[in-house]
């Protein structure tokens, strides 16, 4: 069995919202605290918090959500945040 991947948003310490793939949201979150992560979060502010998850099948699936994402206003994913499609609580 293939591991999931997971659309992902984090909050900057600037109050910026970052979309990304995983398929380790644990680890990535914690490289994106470390700085090792995507150089865009690092100039968003550190630390980062996760608060949105969304799993897909695919790679290719995850790529195409994520950038649907990352078109949409900050409004929109700020209600994203707050729905029930968001994953955050269940267990990854």
């Amino acid at each position: 069995m293939t591991k999931p991947w997971y659309v992902y948003m984090v909050r900057c310490a600037k109050n910026a919202l970052y979309t990304g793939i995983t398929q380790d949201v644990v680890n990535r979150v914690a490289q994106h605290n470390a700085g090792t992560g995507a150089k865009a979060v690092k100039a968003l502010g550190l630390p980062v918090t996760l608060v949105y998850t969304e799993t897909v099948d695919t790679k290719g699936a995850a790529l195409k959500r994520e950038y649907e994402i990352k078109q949409l206003p900050k409004s929109y994913k700020e209600n994203m945040i707050k729905s029930p499609r968001n994953e955050i609580n269940r267990p990854l």
